[in-house]
């Protein structure tokens, strides 16, 4: 197949276009300038000339802490933007797979959510997400989305990077230990993308796309600090704090965990666990970190 992805620089268009190979398919990604979600162009025409079988949209707005103080932007891309390119992609016939967030709950439920809970975002960002949803159907109501969480991998901001950052410059962490989620390695949230891409015609609608591993935020950064001293580091200790003790400009949702037996279901796709996948992403980012001395 051939692949459209509306991103290049993020860490999940940068998966897709890494793995497209071992899945058999070509992926054509594309960023600013050529494609501004906040500015929306000629999306059609842009498209068009690249004869794709697919498009998946992989670019978002995610500074979700900036987005209280920039949300004018923050909706312009992650709800304007993805609606102009899925209206975009149905005037071509082409299927729609976009990519959307577990900041679309408010976390409260205290068990994994499943598709048709309630929304309640908390924040600019998961508000701009959730609306970004309702405009994608809007525009194309065959589109396939796909809600995931907790994103890490070797490129971009992510929450593993930083942990291997911080491991290198102090002796102690302090790591909110009540807040939950599904961590999800990007090289798997592809694979199982670029794995329904085909079957992409066979369904519609909103599901569910993680890792099948829950953590909180603490389990993961003892993770990352086991792969860290496996390599020889020496890693910083680490304390628990409540996520009430961590001041940011943006609420999080305290449980945010996803049940994807639906994604399961439908096209036969389980993503792999943190344990199973945070090995493969900590070398990378250390082999990254060498390249760049």
């Amino acid at each position: 197949m051939r692949i459209f992805v509306a991103g290049s620089s993020g860490q999940l268009a940068r998966a897709l276009k890494a793995r497209a190979a071992q899945h058999g398919h070509v992926v054509e990604t594309f960023g600013r300038p050529a494609l501004d979600l906040a500015v929306p162009g000629d999306f059609e025409g842009l498209i068009a000339a690249q004869a794709p079988d697919v498009v998946i949209n992989a670019a978002a707005y995610t500074a979700v802490d900036r987005a209280e103080s920039e949300a004018g932007l923050a909706m312009a891309v992650n709800r304007g933007g993805a609606g102009h390119l899925a209206a975009a992609a149905r005037r071509l016939g082409l299927p729609f797979l976009h990519v959307s967030t577990d900041y679309v709950f408010d976390g409260e439920k205290g068990a994994p959510y499943v598709e048709g809970d309630a929304t309640a975002p908390l924040g600019v960002y998961g508000t701009s997400k959730f609306e970004g949803e309702a405009a994608v159907l809007d525009a194309h109501p065959e589109a396939l989305i796909f809600r995931t969480g907790w994103v890490y991998g070797a490129d971009g901001g992510n929450f593993v990077r930083t942990m291997v950052r911080l491991a290198g410059e102090r002796e102690h962490l302090d790591i909110v230990a009540d807040r939950f989620g599904n961590p999800t390695h990007a090289a798997d949230l592809a694979d199982a993308l670029l794995a329904i891409a085909p079957q992409a015609r066979s369904g519609a609608g909103i599901f569910h796309l993680a890792g099948s591993v829950e953590a909180s935020w603490f389990d993961l950064a003892e993770g990352v600090m086991a792969q860290l001293e496996a390599a020889g580091r020496t890693v910083p200790a680490l304390g628990r704090i409540s996520g009430d003790a961590y001041v940011a400009p943006a609420p999080r949702p305290r449980d945010s965990r996803l049940d994807c037996s639906l994604a399961e279901r439908t096209f036969g796709v389980r993503l792999p666990g943190w344990p199973d996948s945070l090995g493969a992403a900590v070398a990378a980012i250390l082999i990254g970190e060498r390249k760049a001395r």
